[in-house]
């Protein structure tokens, strides 16, 4: 709110003309009501960007999620335009509020396609494999918030059950996280060598070589929109093991396995017999999926274009 006021008190100013004050997640719904009055008389537009399904959440208590929710219906109905970045969502809000006649434009999330400029020979790279006892190529690897919404239980305990006899690399923050001990109650992963919590990875270019050197990913988001991850795991991982559901069909299309919550198993030992070429062929699928429909320089034009038509 500080931020977006501040934004307006800049506009008048610059005496600026039609400005766009574009607001990235609904958080703010309940106050939005008076700081588009000050928007409209600066001849100004709202821009919102619904993001994914806050209020699905299960870190948030019930209260907050109603806040969400009624706070998401309030930027919807104010809003001049919703820039939504998942096809899912953009039929979520004209399907919920139909009501308020939305008006809303489909533009994509952005992933980085520069290849690793590490190489097998260098010390980062080999420190980190062998400080964590993994081997190229021959791993599954899971990469994201440590949340429950992002399916670690079922992803954890789907492949338990398989019978691969590759790693579970797992990169994420679990530091004094309950939900971490609360999982390993569930699940007793501690007691199956295959699965590796290796902490995080905030070096770029070592987490674009083990991505690339993954056998596969596995991919369980469920509430949010496009996915940084997802985009990144179809361009540099050849093989992607996704949850069913209609965030990531929108993305991976007919480039990777798609999985049910009791039905990972099945689907990594399936994925093990398939053919070298099959292999090859959804990388080659996928990767032209994100360089055809996700590359940063393509989202760019579009916003150009809708910010260049609303002003």
């Amino acid at each position: 709110i500080a931020a977006l006021n501040y934004s307006i008190d800049l506009a008048k100013k610059n005496k600026d003309i039609k400005p766009i004050f574009y607001v990235l997640a609904c958080r703010i719904g309940p106050f939005i009501g008076d700081i588009k009055k000050k928007i409209k008389k600066l001849n100004g537009k709202l821009f919102v960007n619904p993001d994914g399904h806050e209020w699905l959440r299960a870190k948030w208590s019930y209260p907050i999620k109603k806040y969400w929710k009624y706070s998401e219906k309030l930027m919807v109905k104010y809003a001049d335009l919703l820039v939504c970045d998942s096809k899912n969502i953009e039929n979520y809000i004209h399907l919920n509020y139909k009501k308020y006649d939305p008006q809303t434009v489909y533009i994509a999330y952005g992933a980085d396609l520069t290849e690793p400029t590490l190489t097998p020979e260098d010390s980062i790279v080999n420190k980190w494999y062998r400080t964590n006892g993994i081997e190229r190529g021959n791993y599954y690897l899971i990469v994201g918030r440590f949340v429950p919404e992002n399916n670690y239980e079922a992803m954890i305990k789907g492949f338990m059950q398989s019978s691969t006899m590759k790693d579970l690399v797992i990169i994420t923050d679990v530091e004094q996280n309950k939900f971490y001990q609360q999982l390993k109650k569930e699940t007793k992963f501690d007691e199956d060598i295959r699965i590796k919590f290796v902490g995080t990875v905030y070096d770029q270019e070592l987490l674009k070589y083990i991505r690339k050197n993954a056998f596969a990913y596995i991919h369980g988001h469920e509430v949010g929109g496009t996915n940084p991850s997802l985009l990144e795991a179809l361009y540099f991982t050849r093989i992607n093991l996704l949850l069913n559901v209609g965030f990531n069909r929108e993305v991976g299309d007919n480039a990777a396995y798609y999985w049910n919550k009791k039905y990972l198993a099945q689907t990594i030992d399936v994925t093990e017999q398939v053919t070298e070429s099959t292999y090859d062929e959804l990388d080659r699928l996928s990767s032209k999926i994100i360089i055809q429909h996700y590359t940063w320089e393509k989202v760019v034009q579009v916003y150009q274009k809708i910010f260049l038509l609303w002003s």
